[in-house]
């Protein structure tokens, strides 16, 4: 059967594939993110496999198995008997003599999961800049794909390389998860299930926007007894995906793992030197470099308050596969079958929907923008809190916080509520006179001349009272789709 190649959003991606395949001269390209994103097959599908040569690297393998491995592959592709080649150079060289023999406008290369070609002491980086520099470069009709999900590696060693392959990447490719709208495209286009806006909105704070994920998902069943196969029962598949993820991600996966954990119990996030006290580390490179790689593989954001310095900066869990497993899996002992399905309406779910749906809005603040009729407007997205205290005048203010603040280039700000509730949100007066105290709070602080809005990002929009006049505009679920 033929392969059905369909590729859901990654429109600027493919952009950039064809740019990079249509240039008059060789061309690296190095693709990474988040494990289970969905590297792989955008590259495959776009190419639809038709490749010159082909090769993925193998999770926590021996430097022999991975040159056995290029053997037969090679060996595929040129039709012709080869040798194991005793170390990398030895394979780039048959590599390149085979790729000499092509009389094409185009020669395709794809190496899939290269992080884990570096074996220890393989030289594996050696001879690869090697054959970049000396023969691949030299080739105007040469492009070569590589992908990983081993981000330190990627970021560090490769991207980042110091060395042979210093400044040799034409183009390095962010690859992220999928958007709301995306993600529903996804399950009805690749799954053939069909889910309105709110089951979309259900599923995606579980999962989040990965394809491997969302792949999983069984059609006719419902959305809560597929979380429960998928996480709760016995055997479940995704049950010890958590702990592989960090594995395969980041060479010291410890920390890794200890920053994600010490955020998931702090959910507004930790500042840089909160995370130190409470991990019992000491200040240096390893913690700067794990909060880095974790902020570019999408499981946390870095934010900075306006009249905040960096050394106030906060760093948050957004990855929502992350936050679930943490706040209901690592402590589940596994006997609960049914646990996501019994869950439904319970306080500790309601608490967790409402923090998960906060994520899924920042996560999506160009839809956002849209939304409101400002998506070419400058402006900068940030988060804003205050600790009480007394002005100069005696007068005392209590502190406050704005999750989502959008400062724009007309002169408005826009101080964004996130609300998830089951129908429309009511505003009461108590809490409309928070918001009144609050925005003046926020205007003295920042001392900021600019007009102050009050926006409600809610599931269902703002119920009509006497109260909701505050509100100067609002989004809802269905804007998050945009």
């Amino acid at each position: 059967m033929a392969q059905n190649y369909i590729i859901i959003g990654r429109k600027e991606e493919q952009a950039l594939f064809k740019n990079y395949l249509d240039s008059s001269k060789a061309e690296l390209i190095a693709v990474y993110g988040r494990r289970r994103v969905g590297k792989t097959y955008l590259i495959k599908s776009y190419f639809k496999e038709k490749f010159d040569f082909a090769l993925s690297g193998l999770y926590n393998v021996t430097k022999t198995v991975q040159l056995t491995q290029f053997q037969k592959k090679l060996e595929e592709y040129s039709g012709n008997a080869v040798k194991r080649p005793k170390d990398w150079f030895e394979a780039f060289d048959l590599l390149s003599k085979y790729l000499d023999t092509l009389k094409k406008d185009k020669i395709i290369v794809f190496l899939d999961e290269i992080p884990w070609l570096d074996t220890p002491k393989s030289n594996f980086l050696a001879a690869f800049s090697q054959f970049w520099n000396d023969w691949a470069s030299m080739k105007p009709n040469f492009k070569l794909f590589v992908c990983g999900s081993a981000t330190t590696w990627m970021l560090s060693k490769f991207i980042g390389d110091k060395g042979g392959i210093y400044g040799r990447v034409s183009r390095s490719i962010w690859l992220r998860p999928f958007t709301l709208l995306e993600t529903q495209k996804f399950l009805k286009e690749i799954k053939g299930i069909d889910l309105n806006q709110k089951q979309v909105l259900s599923i995606y704070m579980v999962l989040g926007g990965i394809p491997y994920y969302l792949d999983m998902l069984v059609k006719g069943k419902p959305l809560d007894v597929n979380i429960d196969e998928l996480l709760f029962q016995e055997g479940a598949p995704l049950r010890p995906e958590f702990d592989f993820l960090f594995r395969s991600l980041f060479l010291n996966s410890k920390i890794y793992r200890s920053v994600v954990t010490a955020l998931s119990q702090k959910l507004k996030g930790l500042t840089r030197q909160e995370l130190i006290e409470i991990l019992k580390i000491k200040e240096g490179g390893m913690l700067t470099e794990a909060l880095e790689n974790l902020a570019k593989c999408d499981f946390i954001r870095k934010y900075s308050a306006i009249g905040k310095t960096e050394r106030d900066a906060m760093y948050q869990l957004t990855d929502l596969f992350s936050l679930f497993y943490l706040k209901f899996i690592s402590a589940d002992n596994g006997q609960e079958q049914h646990f996501w399905t019994k869950m439904s309406g319970k306080p500790q779910m309601i608490a967790w929907s409402g923090y998960a749906f906060e994520q899924v809005c920042l996560n999506h603040t160009e839809q956002i923008k849209k939304s409101l009729g400002i998506s070419g407007m400058v402006s900068n997205i940030y988060s804003w809190s205050c600790r009480p205290f007394t002005d100069k005048n005696g007068a005392e203010w209590q502190g406050g916080q704005v999750d989502l603040v959008i400062d724009r280039a007309d002169g408005v700000i826009n101080l964004c509520e996130i609300k998830y509730v089951s129908g429309k949100y009511a505003i009461d007066t108590q809490y409309a006179e928070h918001l009144r105290e609050r925005a003046s709070l926020f205007s003295v602080v920042t001392k900021t001349s600019k007009a102050i809005h009050h926006t409600f990002i809610t599931t269902y929009g703002i119920k009509q009272n006497q109260n909701s006049d505050i509100v100067q505009s609002e989004v809802t679920a269905e804007g998050l789709f945009e």
